[in-house]
C-alpha cells in the first residue's frame, strides 16, 4: 500500500515560473526605462503592470479558494475578473494610441502578458508547495 502525497510541482516548473516572471517584469520595466516617452506615460504603463499582476494573482487565488471550498464572495470574484480584464484593456488602448513602433508595442504587450501568466503560475506553485508541506508534516512524511 503506497502513501498518497500531496501534489508538489516539480523544481523545473517552479524555476521556470519564477524565471518567466522575473524576465517578463524586468524586460517590461527596462523597456519603460529606455523608452522615449514622457514620465507620466511611463508611470501609466508601470501602474498597469502592477495592477495587472495583483489582479492576476488575486483571481488565481479566488479560483483556487472556490475549488477548495473556501468562501469567496461574488463581488470580490467579479472584481478580480474585472480588474484583470481592465488592466489588459487599458494596456491595449494605451498601446494602440501610443506613438511607438509596432515592434515596441508588441514588446510591451508580450512582456505584460508573460508577466501576468507567470505570476499566476508562481502563485499556484507557492500554494501547492505550502499544501504539500502541510500534508507532509501532518502525515510525518520525511524526504530522504
Amino acid at each position: 500500500m503506497s502513501k498518497q502525497l500531496s501534489p508538489r510541482p516539480t523544481g523545473a516548473f517552479v524555476g521556470a515560473s519564477w524565471l518567466a516572471l522575473v524576465v517578463g517584469a524586468i524586460t517590461y520595466i527596462s523597456g519603460l526605462w529606455n523608452a522615449q516617452m514622457q514620465l507620466n506615460e511611463k508611470g501609466y504603463y508601470f501602474t498597469l503592470l502592477m495592477y495587472g499582476l495583483f489582479a492576476a494573482v488575486s483571481l488565481q487565488k479566488s479560483v483556487r479558494d472556490r475549488l477548495e471550498g473556501i468562501k469567496v464572495t461574488g463581488i470580490y470574484f467579479g472584481l478580480c475578473w474585472m480588474s484583470l480584464l481592465l488592466s489588459v484593456a487599458l494596456l491595449a488602448v494605451g498601446l494602440v494610441n501610443a506613438t511607438l513602433a509596432a515592434s515596441e508595442k508588441g514588446f510591451f504587450a508580450m512582456g505584460f502578458l508573460m508577466s501576468l501568466f507567470a505570476a499566476v503560475a508562481v502563485q499556484k506553485n507557492v500554494r501547492d508547495i505550502t499544501l504539500a508541506d502541510e500534508s507532509d508534516r501532518a502525515t510525518g512524511y520525511v524526504k530522504e
